[in-house]
């Protein structure tokens, strides 16, 4: 019963690491390749222009979606722990 409950938090865990992740990767794939696109046509061979960018896209995304993703966390950290506890009772 133990085993079961471990293995089913990690799979959830998994998951839930790919979800909350998946909107900053996805703002900082699209930035990047615009900004490649940008500087292979113009020819423009600036290390910073891809990072500024995409730094500000990232930070604008973590602003916007933390809550949710503090939220997600926060019912995913006591499912956990309320989970052992019934567990080990």
């Amino acid at each position: 019963m133990v085993r079961d409950f471990i293995v089913q938090i990690t799979n959830e865990g998994v998951l839930l690491v790919l979800v909350l992740c998946g909107p900053t990767l996805l703002v900082s794939m699209f930035v990047g390749l615009s900004i490649a696109l940008f500087s292979a046509t113009t020819q423009i061979q600036e290390q910073t222009l891809s990072f500024v960018p995409k730094m500000i896209a990232v930070f604008a995304v973590l602003a916007a979606t933390g809550p949710w993703v503090g939220a997600t966390m926060l019912r995913y950290a006591q499912r956990c722990l309320g989970g052992f506890v019934d567990v080990v009772n």
